[in-house]
């Protein structure tokens, strides 16, 4: 018996909030990889595997060997593993870190086959990926094996965030993340005063990054998220870094205050004070036009359920394939807010909807030649 959008609705809850429970920190996430793969090994039609990324995978094979839809939801979170994972459930909200980021996208991909019934009656392929390494230095290593397993073949991607409802993410934001590392002799803090410390030197140099001027159009962002150093409070530190997340609406702006940035790290070197600036991420910006099928397509379904579609700009794991000028949006389930937090929470009630919009979306991707070569 076919289950009812509204039962399916509740086992997404409940997987969710199972999910959500799982630790699974970026490059951690096999937990959560062998629950989403005993489940889909449960179903019949469904023979997962497990790829070298870490990627969890289930295909539905479609009609024309020539044409795929790959439907993807990140596994990982930015909290480490012994992040305490409390979970606090209301009548219309959930709340608990990474519920909506990304338990509820992952919970809405495992229960896909349910949501397109017990024959999809796909034009072409349908594969359903859990990925890995989405958030912090995961540096998109689902996505990069994604893209180099299906590379050249038409594809369509759509990624799936617990949050974002009525969001049509179709915009990559470009993304350059460096670590900022200065070395000195160190000492004693009074014997060798006076001596230079790498921790006074990478707080003049933060100071100076933070001085930078950024353009305000198109919007870019410097962050420094972590600063580490020092060896005891009474010693002059011979060791410190920081690691700097650098973001902008377009790849020239993003370069231009790269070299920015690597021209302030310069000025601080000497020959007692040793800077080294070593790049450890990139999310390269991308985009499809407003006017492209599949945002047509999301902005009709999202009408039919009266809410007004919002054309946003985002990094998630559809960077990669719109920086190749590949088909990709990124879609949420229902609403929220506080990601990143231990607060963070998501509404039950338009979980519903979302998960209508999904599938509606699947339905009228298959029916429309423009996406089948």
């Amino acid at each position: 018996m076919t289950a009812s959008l509204q039962e399916i609705t509740q086992r997404v809850i409940e997987d969710a909030c199972t999910i959500q429970q799982i630790p699974a920190p970026t490059f951690q996430e096999k937990a959560r990889a062998d629950f989403i793969s005993s489940r889909w090994n449960a179903l019949r039609q469904l023979q997962p595997e497990i790829d070298e990324a870490g990627n969890v995978l289930a295909l539905y094979p479609g009609t024309l060997t020539t044409f795929q839809v790959v439907i993807t939801a990140h596994m990982d979170t930015v909290f480490p593993a012994e992040f305490p994972l409390h979970l606090i459930r209301e009548e219309n909200r959930i709340c608990g870190a990474g519920i909506g980021d990304n338990a509820l996208g992952c919970a809405a991909l495992l229960n896909l086959p349910s949501l397109i019934d017990e024959n999809p009656a796909t034009r072409g392929n349908l594969w359903l990926v859990a990925t890995t390494g989405e958030e912090g230095l995961g540096n998109l290593k689902g996505m990069k094996a994604l893209l180099k397993r299906f590379e050249g073949m038409p594809t369509v991607y759509i990624s799936l965030e617990g949050m974002g409802l009525g969001c049509i993410l179709h915009r990559g934001l470009g993304v350059s993340r460096y670590r900022i590392e200065i070395q000195t002799p160190g000492g004693h803090s009074w014997s060798d005063a006076g001596a230079p410390s790498a921790v006074h030197e990478i707080i003049r140099l933060s100071r100076a990054l933070l001085d930078m001027q950024l353009p305000r159009f198109p919007r870019t962002t410097l962050n420094i998220g972590i600063i580490r150093g020092g060896t005891s409070i009474n010693s002059i530190a011979p060791h410190a870094l920081i690691e700097v997340d650098l973001r902008s609406e377009t790849s020239e702006a993003l370069r231009r205050i790269e070299n920015l940035l690597q021209e302030t790290v310069r000025r601080f070197e000497s020959g007692s004070v040793k800077v080294f600036l070593t790049p450890i991420g990139n999310r390269p910006a991308g985009s499809i036009s407003e006017n492209h099928p599949m945002v047509t397509l999301l902005e009709n379904i999202l009408r039919q359920m009266d809410i007004p579609p919002r054309h946003e700009i985002g990094s998630t794991e559809a960077n990669l394939p719109l920086s190749l000028g590949i088909p990709a949006v990124t879609i949420g389930i229902t609403n929220g807010a506080k990601a990143h937090t231990a607060e963070e929470y998501i509404e039950c009630l338009p979980i519903e909807q979302g998960l209508w919009q999904l599938r509606e979306l699947l339905r009228q991707i298959w029916n429309c030649n423009i996406f089948v070569p």
